[in-house]
């Protein structure tokens, strides 16, 4: 089997099918692993927030991938922990209410949830202080669960490709041009001296560059690139809260040992706008306790694309034809949605393999 893509998407995919059993290559320029200076693929350049659930449907396609994703996380985390390749995660996530009427919002989501079982919270402006996070007028408090939570990116990508080679997963280091179908599968053309992969399944999941992979074969996926920009930021003592922070659409993520990642997908387009991380750090300060974020020290800046889909929803898992599958546009959801994105692709080879 062959899959294209170098994201966690295309990892956690490739490394959940060798462990099935399925002989598998993996195929992207950076598959060996990024360069942290150059990588800007929507992975590898994520805060890696799981919010799963405090999403803001409880029913439909979104709603059960996000569900699913997060059991297969925990499931994942303890395995490969279990084999030596450890993936940092920090438990809990809260959403802090930005006014009044986002405050009742948030407490009409938090019965929802609590009539399904789910073991989510309300943290009082006084809970929030206790944690850090007092503000005066503006801390009217916050949704806080326990489940959802925040993985290092890098971390994860690194551990599937590492347990994968241990598996037997094969890796090429190079950058695909044509898909050629053959009577018995498919073929793979690359930019490099290597001759060209055959398989009798390949599973697109290159973002961005999955639009002109297919388009030749005439499947239009039309997508649309949107920027993220993050920013470390130096803090003199480690920062308080329990678990990281969400804001008027920021990720707040304490870092162990002191600092903080803050970042948001909020740039259409693959030319990041210099001028847009001032207002963000303004915005970001404006958070109950987070005054300090203003004036902190960036300790580093990067950016890295995703991939949303046009006229369609995020994200696209289809089966194009015999043998081809497609995984990709999964726009700021990544990181998330890989282990459930990984999860429908085997069902689909295993489902197709045993009806044969």
């Amino acid at each position: 089997m062959l899959v294209i893509g170098g994201g966690i998407v295309a990892l956690a995919t490739a490394w959940l099918l060798q462990c099935r059993g399925h002989r598998v290559c993996l195929i992207a320029p950076d598959a060996h692993g990024p360069d942290p200076g150059e990588c800007r693929s929507g992975s590898a350049a994520a805060l890696g927030v799981l919010m799963a659930q405090v999403f803001q449907r409880s029913r439909g396609r979104a709603w059960h991938l996000r569900q699913a994703s997060l059991a297969l996380w925990e499931q994942w985390r303890q395995e490969l922990a279990g084999r030596g390749c450890p993936i940092p995660f920090q438990a809990g996530l809260l959403l802090l209410a930005r006014d009044a009427a986002d405050a009742e919002r948030l407490q009409r989501l938090l019965e929802e949830r609590q009539a399904l079982g789910l073991p989510l919270d309300w943290w009082s402006p006084e809970r929030l202080e206790e944690q850090g996070l007092a503000g005066g007028d503006g801390n009217l408090g916050g949704l806080h669960s326990t489940q959802d939570g925040q993985l290092d990116p890098l971390a994860a990508m690194d551990a599937f490709r590492r347990d994968g080679l241990r598996r037997g997963l094969e890796l090429i280091s190079d950058r695909v041009l044509e898909l050629e179908r053959q009577p018995a599968g498919w073929r793979v053309h690359g930019h490099g001296a290597a001759p060209a992969s055959e398989a009798a399944w390949l599973v697109v999941a290159a973002g961005l560059a999955s639009e002109a992979l297919l388009a030749p074969l005439g499947h239009q996926r039309p997508m649309e690139p949107v920027l993220g920009q993050c920013l470390e930021l130096v803090t003199s003592d480690p920062i308080p809260w329990p678990c990281p922070v969400v804001w008027q659409g920021l990720n707040l993520v304490p870092r162990p040992g002191g600092g903080l990642w803050l970042g948001a997908t909020l740039e259409p387009g693959d030319q990041a706008e210099p001028t847009l991380l001032e207002p963000m750090r303004q915005l970001a300060s404006a958070a109950p306790g987070c005054g300090w974020i203003r004036s902190a020290a960036v300790a580093r800046h990067w950016q890295g694309l995703r991939a949303r889909p046009i006229g369609r929803p995020a994200p696209l898992l289809e089966p194009l034809e015999p043998g081809l599958l497609l995984l990709s546009g999964h726009y700021r959801n990544g990181v998330l949605l890989a282990p459930a994105s990984a999860q429908w692709a085997l069902g689909q080879i295993e489902g197709s393999l045993t009806c044969r």
